[in-house]
């Protein structure tokens, strides 16, 4: 991870440092340096040969990146932004995260970059919790666009909003969670890629024609709409109904849907149709946001190879 940050901060223009906490003889770190120097020249040279670049520039912006011993620590002092990315073991993050804390300056903001420790079970390990908050990436973390920004109780606002504009300027897509096992990605994905297993376990469909479905139907879609966008154009009745039938038909609560969808079939508030839903659909312009919207369903079908245009009655 912490590479792949480093990727996206030089390939922005910044100047990176990888700091190496854990203190090991100097041909052991050379190895490593020079193992993290390769990921991060190979990776941009990929990107550029993907068309995200010049094959030529690649050589300087890998310079870029600097890769210090723990000998060297001390350069944490210099760093306005720190983010940590030892293996998910609380202990060997308290530990490197108390380490980081203790030689920044006042006032750096340092982000742990864990995909499942809560934020308050690792602020108690740094002295100024109000600088310290958890920004979870997703590998590949120089494509993926979203980032997970949860503060901690202690942590101060302009903290928060530092950090989300730092990485908007980078070309990340932060979005704000409250401190929850999961944040909103895995939460959700855990989900989904359990119940992805289960179709292949109970001979529902194979392991290809799954993931065939996801990436033409549930990845197709939602990834223009947004689930709950996509709730709202369809109608919160119809999942309320669905998700009955489903718990119903294959005797699972898992398939219950949750409170809230009760409390908007009741309030009345079913989605675009009525004006009101997850999404304040009386303040926008309707259907403006459905052509937007579609235009970008029919550029993803361009990209997959798969817009026609219609078949025309003969002349």
């Amino acid at each position: 991870m912490g590479r792949g940050i480093a990727v996206q901060f030089a390939y922005a223009g910044h100047a990176v440092t990888l700091f190496d906490l854990r203190p090991r003889p100097p041909e052991d770190f050379a190895k490593l340096a020079a193992s993290a120097h390769a990921e991060i020249a190979t990776t941009l040279a990929m990107l550029a040969d993907l068309g995200l670049g010049d094959p030529g520039a690649v050589p300087a912006i890998a310079a870029r990146v600097t890769v210090l011993p723990a000998a060297e620590a001390a350069g944490l002092r210099d760093m306005p932004v720190v983010f940590e990315g030892v293996p998910e073991i609380l202990a060997l993050k308290r530990e490197a995260l108390a380490q980081a804390a203790a030689l920044m300056a006042p006032g750096a903001i340092l982000a742990s970059t864990t995909s499942t420790i809560m934020v308050d079970d690792l602020s108690s390990a740094v002295p100024h919790p109000a600088r310290f908050l958890n920004a979870h990436w997703l590998n590949p973390a120089y494509l993926v666009p979203l980032v997970e920004i949860s503060p901690g109780v202690g942590t101060d606002a302009d903290v928060t909003t530092r950090l989300m504009q730092l990485l908007e300027s980078v070309g990340k897509v932060p979005v704000r969670c409250a401190a929850s096992p999961g944040f909103i990605i895995p939460r959700i994905q855990a989900l989904a890629m359990n119940e992805a297993a289960r179709l292949v376990e109970e001979g529902v469909a194979s392991a290809e024609d799954v993931d065939r479905a996801l990436r033409y139907g549930f990845g197709f879609r939602f990834g223009v709409l947004g689930m709950l966008e996509f709730i709202d154009w369809g109608g919160v009745d119809i999942l309320h109904h669905a998700s009955r039938y489903l718990e119903s038909a294959l005797g699972d609560a898992r398939y219950r849907a949750p409170a809230i969808v009760g409390q908007h079939m009741a309030e009345g508030r079913l989605g675009m149709g009525t004006g009101s839903g997850f999404l304040p659909w009386g303040e926008m312009d309707i259907p403006a946001h459905k052509r937007r919207r579609l235009g970008e369903m029919i550029a993803r079908l361009r990209a997959e190879g798969l817009a026609r245009p219609p078949v025309l009655p003969p002349a």
